[in-house]
């Protein structure tokens, strides 16, 4: 997998007219869309080469009531544009007219975290998922939960726009990236399955990698035959299945509360 991050090198991301920058780095570019992704963006120390509002006083206003930890780092990164400018920038405008382009962390600072032992919490693998909004809310989850980081397999990329915005921006609180089956982090896998274990009469270690199969086909051949335990979730007779950032919530709270 080659999904690297853009080079600045040949940008100026200081260039006073927010608009041309915007331009000039979107391609290459993580977009944060809306207050919330932004917020968080700046709490893990991403890149943020251009951030605009269409409402500077709304957006402070915001981090005043939400985020006072980030105000003056907004402060100081925000500018105004008009309203038009702002619509053009985005393609789905946010009720909160915040918008902002990050650099995406270096692939193999990544891949150093993922592959760092003794880990202290697990990593997440989403096996060839399809959903673009359900990888935005493993990611969220993920990120919550302190995990090491979330990996998905197949073609699904995680750092697409849709994935960030479900996301809320908390792909910079964790490792994201694509990796394939023979290159996934080492560890124990414990891998979702209804023909598993209960998961309430095991303790998931730390270094666990726990996989969870996409959200039409479950895990796939590769993949099984690198798991090491089978894994289930109680579930009522006659309930076919869980909403996949479900079941990432129950493995991770279950090795939280372990």
């Amino acid at each position: 997998m080659t999904d690297e991050p853009r080079d600045l090198d040949a940008v100026d991301p200081h260039d006073p007219d927010p608009v041309s920058a915007w331009r000039r780095l979107a391609g290459t570019s993580v977009l944060l869309d809306g207050f919330h992704a932004l917020k968080h963006a700046v709490r893990f120390q991403a890149e943020i080469p251009v951030a605009v509002t269409a409402d500077r006083q709304a957006a402070l206003a915001l981090a005043d009531d939400l985020a006072p930890d980030v105000r003056d780092t907004l402060d100081a990164l925000l500018t105004e544009v008009p309203q038009a400018a702002y619509e053009a920038l985005v393609p789905r405008p946010h009720p909160t007219a915040v918008a902002a382009l990050a650099v995406r962390p270096e692939r193999a600072a990544n891949l150093r975290l993922l592959a760092r032992t003794p880990r202290t919490a697990p990593v997440v693998v989403l096996d060839q998922p399809r959903n673009l909004g359900n990888a935005g809310a493993v990611i969220r989850l993920a990120a919550g939960f302190g995990a090491t980081g979330v990996v998905t397999t197949g073609t699904l990329d995680p750092w697409h726009p849709t994935v960030v915005r479900a996301g809320a921006g908390l792909h910079f609180a964790t490792a994201v990236e694509r990796l394939t089956v023979d290159e996934l982090p080492a560890g124990p896998v414990f891998a979702l399955d209804p023909e598993g274990e209960d998961i309430r009469a095991l303790k998931l270690p730390d270094d666990a990698v726990l996989a969870f199969g996409s959200e039409r086909s479950g895990l796939s051949g590769e993949l099984r035959a690198r798991t090491d335990h089978l894994v289930s979730l109680p579930m009522r007779p006659q309930v076919s299945s869980y909403n996949l950032a479900t079941s990432v919530a129950m493995a991770l709270f279950h090795w939280s509360a372990s």
